[in-house]
């Protein structure tokens, strides 16, 4: 059975995977690039990608039992990254910029250590699967 501690850290864990995907794939200084800032210039592609991690993002929060302010302002993240998309190449830029993903994972990050502590990292089971351990 999984605990609620197992279950929050899995969701940062989760949360972690979102947010190198979406926004840290190629690191620039302080900045990074990840699925969403490219795909912002694909128009239907962009959209669907943004709404999809909102929404996974989203789900780990509620699962993970994060507070109703962090999950408003993750909602909020999402939001306007969504509606950035939907505007032709000044919104897509602006979408390449805006790190959203990043923000609602950072967001849901802190909620869970301030709670369960931080995740460990090194665990090696499926991330999207409750971790099993040994009872001894």
């Amino acid at each position: 059975m999984e605990t609620d501690r197992d279950r929050a850290h899995r969701a940062w864990r989760n949360a972690e995977r979102i947010k190198k995907l979406s926004d840290n794939l190629v690191k620039i200084g302080p900045w990074g690039i990840g699925l969403d800032g490219v795909l912002a210039w694909v128009p239907v592609a962009g959209s669907i990608y943004s709404v999809g991690t909102g929404a996974l993002l989203l789900y780990e929060g509620l699962k993970a039992r994060a507070s109703p302010w962090t999950l408003t302002r993750m909602a909020g993240y999402m939001l306007a990254n969504s509606a950035m998309s939907e505007v032709p190449v000044v919104g897509w830029a602006m979408d390449t910029v805006f790190r959203a993903q990043l923000m609602s994972a950072n967001a849901l990050q802190k909620d869970i250590e301030a709670r369960h502590g931080r995740a460990d990292q090194t665990v090696d089971a499926p991330s999207w699967r409750p971790v099993v351990r040994p009872t001894v």
